[in-house]
């Protein structure tokens, strides 16, 4: 049983009968176990939900959530979890955050929607604006704006179909680019992804990717990308090639850190042959890696970049941005969607930039990275268990590993993470194997909550042993 509370003595409970709390930062910034995890009264709600939502919507942790805010979710039975998940790393800026709530606020009091393509507003506009100048390169360039990561990456195809007349596809191993027919051809990973749901969309052609702890022998970050390189031009070859799509830091594969050398590599080959280079920054953009972009942490600068996740502070929204040559070679017509830049959801990201401004959560999230990977590479050297440490910002991961240092123990890390939710931390497991537990937490979580949750987390490590 977790602790019966770690409320202060006399601290007011939000409990069954309660008013519902007020979301946002001024929700208390505290773990709080009222009742054992998952509660009464989520049991009884995930009941209903099992009644009537469909058994492939999974949910990775049983509570129904009442507010949020900062570091903290409380739900309907009163516990107030730490959040090192934002949602898979939508909610940057934190729940219910203020810029974003009173533009939401004030956009749904003036209207929801005309469709930007029947009649255009200037949210639409200010949010590509605001994209223009902070994506990578002081090129001109365009936006479309959508509703989803997977809509972004199957449009970021479509541009450089148009804009190469070729039709060939190239990803990587480990990558997830999204649930449609074609970004499920791109992703690597079967289950869940995957599993059933073909045939899937052609002229898609896989390239290893560096993976530094899965390497059987050292290889620097350039020869990495010469690798890959030597695949696609003897498999598919390079005057075929429309695009090569690549996460920066890899998400869903397992937060794969390539090694140094081979994004610039594979800039510096895709150039050369007019091959679109496309940066799927969904889950790695908007200060989540302690740069606005992880591809600034090179300097690489794609041809295009697709958006999404933290982009609007939870509400649905997504984007392709690139250079204006190639974004403009779409047809009149050719891009678009009854929801794409919805006014709502580009005032929430409108409210969101502005905060990432206001707060430089760029340094924030460096800043998050050093404390959180400081308590990492501690529970590392006390558990062999721990193969490998990384990545930047925050966004970071550990790799369990078995006995042997190097096979994948998904049934560890699955209990790790189990432990964190029974105690009341939110944390999220991934990878291709399903034994990375990746950490992602509200850009403006506090300090104290931090260490709080590690604390939590090297307890279920010392427990699981």
């Amino acid at each position: 049983m977790p602790p019966a509370s770690t409320t202060p003595a006399g601290a007011p409970a939000t409990g069954a009968g309660s008013p519902a709390p007020v979301g946002g930062p001024g929700l208390p910034q505290e773990r709080r176990l009222a009742t054992e995890i998952p509660g009464p009264r989520s049991k009884e709600k995930m009941a209903r939900r099992d009644r009537f939502v469909a058994t492939g919507v999974s949910t990775t942790l049983p509570v129904f959530v009442e507010a949020a805010g900062g570091g903290v979710l409380v739900d309907v039975d009163g516990n107030s979890l730490i959040d090192l998940g934002s949602g898979i790393a939508v909610v940057g800026v934190g729940n219910a955050a203020p810029r974003v709530a009173e533009r939401v606020a004030a956009q749904a009091r003036a209207f929801t929607h005309t469709c930007f393509m029947v009649t255009p507003y200037d949210g639409y506009v200010d949010v590509c604006e605001q994209l223009s100048a902070l994506t990578p390169g002081d090129h001109d360039k365009r936006s479309a704006l959508l509703n989803s990561g997977a809509e972004a990456v199957e449009n970021a195809v479509k541009v450089a179909r148009a804009h190469t007349g070729r039709s060939a596809v190239a990803v990587v191993d480990h990558a997830y680019h999204g649930r449609t027919n074609l970004t499920m051809a791109m992703t690597a990973k079967s289950m869940p992804y995957k599993h059933s749901f073909g045939p899937f969309a052609n002229e898609v052609y896989r390239a290893p990717m560096s993976y530094p702890f899965r390497e059987p022998v050292p290889i620097t970050g350039p020869a990495a990308a010469d690798r890959a390189i030597d695949v696609l031009e003897k498999q598919v070859g390079a005057a075929n090639l429309a695009c090569l799509v690549i996460e920066p830091i890899l998400g869903e594969g397992g937060f794969v850190v390539p090694a140094d050398g081979f994004l610039p590599r594979l800039r510096e080959w895709t150039a050369a042959h007019g091959i679109v280079l496309v940066a799927d920054e969904i889950q790695t953009g908007f200060c989540r890696t302690g740069d606005w972009f992880a591809c600034d942490h090179e300097g690489v600068v794609p041809d295009l970049i697709t958006t999404a996740k933290g982009i609007a502070g939870g509400l649905p929204l997504a984007a392709v941005t690139g250079r204006a040559e190639i974004m403009d070679s779409v047809h009149v017509g050719g891009l678009g969607g009854t929801y794409g830049g919805n006014p709502v959801a580009c005032a929430a990201a409108l409210g969101a930039i502005e905060t990432m401004r206001e707060q430089d959560l760029p340094a924030r999230a460096r800043a998050i990275g050093t404390l959180v990977g400081e308590r990492l590479r501690a529970i590392a050297d006390r558990h062999a268990c721990v193969g490998d440490v990384r990545g930047r910002g925050a966004m970071m991961a550990v790799e369990v590993v078995d006995e042997d240092g190097r096979s994948p123990h998904p049934v560890r890390a699955a209990a790790v993470s189990a432990y964190c939710h029974a105690h009341g931390v939110v944390t999220l497991t991934c990878g291709t194997y399903g034994n990375v537990l990746r950490f992602l937490p509200p850009l403006v979580i506090s300090d104290a909550l931090l260490t709080e949750a590690f604390d939590v987390v090297a307890e279920a490590f010392d427990a699981t042993a």
